[in-house]
């Protein structure tokens, strides 16, 4: 492949690696003044930063393979909602506290087997964010296993809330383990992740944990896909409305 499409595909690798990360961030961000208590408002809130700290990492490099064109400001604010290609479960609205911890855990446990696997690629830049990211994956995943056996093996309440959960987000986790075209490619490089290998290791760890909090495993009766190819929910362009409100209003304006 020629130098130059093999570039830009990885640019493209990591503008939505960055989007994953941004979104879900804006996500958590939103617990900032509305957590149950102020431990775990301040937990969150620096959960957040983590991702937002990594889709900032993720987008830089995506403005330097651009050759000037982009930076990583135009990347997150000066896109439009079908540009994005963040996997759709990171867009959902907050919920519940019990709704934020389920899909935590999903993610986290996805993180944890696809950071060591993206430190082994052939582009030193994403090995290099994987490797520094891979140490914040592993205390989310310690705080959201907890969480969710405290949740689920708690009161009656707080037992039905998080296993509804489970059960709104499974049909969105399919989408994490399929790989689009670009993908495929860029797999056959060595430098992304074929995720449809961590599948199985990723479904026996959550099942181990949900089994812990005397959860039902729920049955993937369904699922739904799209945000690769930058087909969202209604809920996308509510959030890029806000985050995206100071930029477009004061164009120019840095972190």
């Amino acid at each position: 492949m020629p130098e130059k499409n093999s570039k830009t595909l990885i640019q493209q690798y990591a503008t939505r690696l960055g989007d994953d990360s941004l979104i879900l961030g804006h996500r958590l961000s939103e617990w900032c003044g509305n957590a149950p208590f102020l431990e775990e408002e301040i937990a969150l809130t620096n959960v957040a930063l983590d991702y937002i700290g990594r889709a900032r990492f993720f987008y830089g490099y995506a403005a330097e393979l651009s050759n000037g064109t982009q930076t990583e400001d135009s990347i997150a604010y000066l896109r439009d909602c079908r540009q994005y290609q963040n996997f759709l479960i990171n867009e959902l609205p907050r919920g519940n506290f019990a709704y934020t911890i389920a899909r935590q855990l999903i993610i986290d446990i996805f993180y944890s087997h696809f950071l060591p696997r993206l430190i082994q690629s052939k582009d030193e830049t994403l090995s290099a964010i994987a490797e520094k990211a891979i140490k914040e994956t592993q205390y989310h995943l310690k705080r959201s296993t907890d969480w969710t056996i405290c949740l689920g093996d708690g009161s009656e309440e707080s037992h039905i809330k998080i296993q509804t959960a489970f059960e709104e987000l499974w049909g969105y986790t399919d989408e994490m383990f399929s790989l689009d075209h670009l993908e495929e490619q860029l797999v056959s490089q060595g430098v992304a992740v074929d995720t449809k290998k961590i599948k199985n290791t990723w479904k026996d760890q959550i099942e181990d944990i949900l089994t812990k909090a005397t959860l039902t495993i729920p049955r993937g009766e369904w699922g739904v896909s799209g945000g690769r190819e930058g087909y969202h929910t209604e809920h996308l362009g509510h959030l890029l409305s806000d985050l995206q409100y100071m930029q477009r209003t004061y164009p120019g304006l840095k972190w």
